[in-house]
């Protein structure tokens, strides 16, 4: 099974490389992205889960109801992208499902960092996907940490997918730059040893992005745009093709639990 994901935010990533970037123009950027990423999914007829900021949804309320009406999952990205108290826990949840009109069930903290599981908890959430279980200079190093669904202060924890052994990961800086049939490879060692595939991306990666007006290196540009669109429609015919099947997070877990 596939879960595919998006963390859909404002587009604050230029800010970490010194580069300002007005809030309606971290929108539009977004916006443009997830518009392409949605068109992909629903012409694939398969379905993912959307982490969401809630100041992206108040500033876009029509497109989480459109993501809703074409079968996915909202789950929570924090209130903001750039900010974290843990009274946001529950305030973003709670403005997300409103305007989604669903339980919001699911959280990722914004660039997988450390969030209380109490906290999660008490603000009602049922799952938290927010590690990386690898290393990754600069960020975090999870080595140590379990690579698979577990349950761990009251919450059941779905990391992020790297491969066995290794533990090189399978997110979307790996997806952008490995020649995409070796990345097919790497995931399907990874689902048949883990049974599943938990992989991630962000809008803006589906928007052309020029290093030199970000500032950024150019990993982080490779493959986006339509590129990025050609390459994720690849993927779901792939998988498809393999035989696999492609799920939202909410259910995989429901039906992953009942089992254990």
């Amino acid at each position: 099974m596939i879960l595919l994901s998006f963390d859909i935010e404002e587009f604050d990533m230029p800010l970490e490389y010194g580069v300002a970037i007005p809030f309606e123009d971290q929108m539009a950027v977004s916006i443009e992205g997830t518009e392409r990423l949605l068109a992909v999914l629903e012409q694939q007829g398969v379905l993912a889960t959307f982490y969401t900021t809630a100041r992206f949804a108040e500033s876009a309320p029509d497109l989480i109801k459109r993501m809703v009406a074409q079968g996915h999952e909202i789950a929570s990205h924090d209130y903001f992208h750039s900010e974290h108290h843990d009274h946001h826990l529950a305030e973003s949840k709670a403005l997300l499902d409103r305007i989604s009109s669903t339980t919001i069930k699911g959280f990722r903290m914004p660039r997988l960092q450390p969030v209380s599981n109490e906290a999660l908890v008490a603000a009602g959430y049922q799952y938290n996907s927010s590690m990386n279980p690898t290393w990754l200079p600069g960020r975090y190093n999870h080595f140590t940490k379990p690579r698979t669904l577990f349950k761990a202060g009251g919450l059941w924890q779905l990391p992020a997918s790297v491969t066995p052994w290794v533990r090189f990961p399978l997110f979307w800086i790996s997806f952008h730059n490995l020649p995409l049939k070796l990345y097919q490879l790497l995931a399907q060692w990874t689902l048949k040893n883990d049974g599943y595939l938990n992989t991630y991306f962000h809008p803006w990666e589906f928007v052309t992005l020029e290093p030199k007006k970000y500032n950024f290196p150019s990993y982080v540009c490779k493959n986006t745009g339509a590129a990025m669109a050609d390459r994720l429609e690849k993927f779901i015919v792939w998988g498809k093709k393999k035989g696999y099947s492609f799920a939202r997070t909410d259910h995989f877990i429901e039906q992953k639990t009942k089992s254990l």
